[in-house]
This record gives structure tokens, C-alpha cells and sequence, in this order.
């Protein structure tokens, strides 16, 4: 009977042994795991603050371009409405003629 339970012993600590290297296989592939998504989810912070300051440095031009229209369509009016008045003492002088 003593010898029974020395082999059932023996037979669990065999398996109790396999399991805890399962374990420490499954601890080492998890823990290398961890590792690569913790590296990857640094790398994608990374490029969101880079696209960040892409958007930042593309809105300024965007307000800059906007700005450049606005005055360009200004001045544009302003020279049509020159053009038009010369336009007209044009007119005026050579009807006076």
C-alpha cells in the first residue's frame, strides 16, 4: 500500500512538475507578448504626437493660404474697381470730345 502511494506521489509530482514548466513556458511566451505590444503601442504614441504636429503645422498654412485668398480678393476688387472707373473717364473723355 505504502509503495501504491509512493508511485501515485512520484506520478503527481511528474505531473505537477510538467505543468509548472507549461507555466513557465506560457509566463515566458506572455511576458514576450507584453513586451512587443507595450513596444508597439510606444511606437504608435510616437507617430500620433508626429501626426499631431503634422495637422498643427498644416492647419497654420491652411490659415496662412486662406489669409493670402482673402487679401489677394480684396486687392482684386480693388483693381476692378479702379479699372472700372478708368474705364469710365475713358468713356466720359472721349464723349466729351
Amino acid at each position: 500500500d505504502a509503495n501504491r502511494q509512493i508511485s501515485e506521489y512520484k506520478f503527481k509530482l511528474s505531473k505537477a512538475e510538467q505543468d509548472i514548466t507549461t507555466l513557465e513556458q506560457n509566463i515566458a511566451r506572455l511576458e514576450g507578448q507584453v513586451a512587443r505590444y507595450k513596444n508597439a503601442a510606444e511606437n504608435a504614441e510616437k507617430v500620433e504626437d508626429e501626426l499631431k504636429a503634422e495637422k498643427r503645422k498644416l492647419q497654420r498654412e491652411l490659415r496662412t493660404a486662406l489669409d493670402k485668398i482673402e487679401e489677394m480678393e480684396m486687392t482684386n476688387s480693388h483693381l476692378m474697381k479702379r479699372l472700372e472707373k478708368m474705364k469710365a473717364n475713358r468713356t466720359a473723355l472721349l464723349s466729351q470730345q
